[in-house]
């Protein structure tokens, strides 16, 4: 790890909050855009919020807010300025003389935290791929252009402006990027193939919410696991025994709300994990007030990527952080999900969620970790005996021991 003395860049937040959306929920969604500056090397100093129907085609925010933007970000001396949307090429031309600091959106954010957190060639290669994509339409009004990466006699054609030539520069790259990925996409298939036809485990979820603790738990290995978003980017696949039963276990890229549409793309090799796994993890941080939400991301982007019919066990995770608060017998208003008790959630979820078994842990702590390897033990063998209906007699009621 390279250790700087560079302070961190002041950053304030900027958001909206729509109709029918309750203004709490407009605070989590700040919240977790606080978190992603975090773990981009942000220091968030202010949060704004202003009611809209839509976002303003000229600035997001009105021309009073972005004024109010405008003046504490001369007199706080801010460097940057971070959307929680998308914002389109003449929006962020119009937001940076208006505010005079560099402008971030959303995407653009998340591209920055992938690029840091990727480590293999692989992950380099998608990374890169999607931040040349969403650079190409919005070249225009840049501050500067293109470092030259092509140049000399000949090269240029007559007339051509700067911006041109960067847009071909651009393009250039990422038909090279798509060929690099084409090549590693055939390798990482291939490796797939000679894994043979042992049954295939994906842990999927939003980010953060305990993954790579999980796999860590489960086969006994080190993969990296850390308390901010988008700690793994590489799919890490570990060979798992309980019992006499083996099987592939793999840990792959955190989901999130808004996950920019170039990254998804990208990353198309690294999500076929899921979409060839046999059985899914989906694990899901019980302490987080909205969870809730968050499994209803998992849940469309399990669906955009055709694997919401694959079988699931819902893993309830960190309940050693969970907390509730406790409401007075006389308060007559109706309780809410932080009124709610770790108790009541497990009863409703293990009563209501029929078609997947649930199983609540603490892969920090190790609670329950044995109810959920009897419970992976026994939804593995089920699909390894459809597999191999001769060889059941291997697994009746063997042992879970490890």
């Amino acid at each position: 790890m390279i250790i700087t003395d560079q302070p961190a860049e002041r950053a304030i937040l900027i958001g909206i909050n729509y109709p029918r959306q309750d203004p709490r929920e407009t605070d989590e969604y700040l919240d977790e855009l606080s978190f992603l500056a975090e773990t981009a090397g942000a220091d968030p100093v202010k949060r704004f919020i202003q009611k809209l129907d839509l976002p303003n085609p000229r600035t997001f925010v009105g021309s009073g807010k972005i004024d109010e933007i405008a003046g504490f970000t001369k007199e706080n001396k801010i460097d940057l300025a971070i959307f929680d949307d998308e914002l389109s090429p003449s929006q962020m031309r119009n937001i940076e003389k208006s505010l005079g600091c560099r402008i971030l959106d959303r995407t653009n954010l998340i591209l920055d935290i992938f690029a840091r957190r990727a480590r293999t060639a692989h992950a380099r290669t998608q990374v890169e791929l999607a931040q040349y994509q969403y650079l190409l339409p919005r070249l225009t009004g840049m501050w500067t252009h293109l470092e030259r990466q092509r140049g000399g006699i000949g090269l240029r054609g007559p007339g051509e402006t700067e911006i041109e030539t960067d847009r071909r520069i651009i393009r250039d790259k990422i038909t090279l990027l798509k060929a690099q990925l084409k090549k590693i996409d055939v390798q990482i298939s291939t490796q797939r193939k000679n894994r043979g036809k042992m049954v295939r485990v994906a842990l999927v979820g939003y980010t953060n919410v305990g993954k790579s603790t999980i796999m860590n738990v489960l086969s006994k290995s080190e993969v990296f696991a850390e308390n901010k978003l988008f700690a793994t980017l590489d799919t890490t696949v570990r060979k798992v025994v309980i019992g006499n039963l083996p099987f592939l276990i793999s840990d792959t890229v955190g989901f999130i709300r808004k996950l920019p549409h170039d990254l998804v793309e990208s990353f198309k090799s690294t999500l076929d994990e899921v979409r060839e796994s046999d059985l899914l993890l989906h694990v899901i941080d019980v302490s987080h007030p909205g969870f809730e939400d968050q499994i209803q991301v998992v849940n469309e982007t399990l669906r955009s990527l055709g694997s919401s019919d694959k079988p699931e066990i819902i893993i309830f995770n960190k309940i050693d952080a969970f907390t509730y608060i406790v409401r007075d017998e006389d308060d007559l208003t109706p309780a809410s999900r932080e009124n709610y008790s770790l108790e009541y959630l497990m009863k409703t979820w293990m009563a209501n969620s029929s078609n997947y078994p649930v199983v609540f842990i603490s892969a920090k702590t190790k609670e329950n970790l044995e109810e959920l390897r009897n419970l992976l033990y026994k939804e593995v063998r089920e699909i390894h005996i459809k597999r191999y209906p001769y060889n059941n007699f291997l697994y009746d009621d063997q042992s879970t021991e490890r």
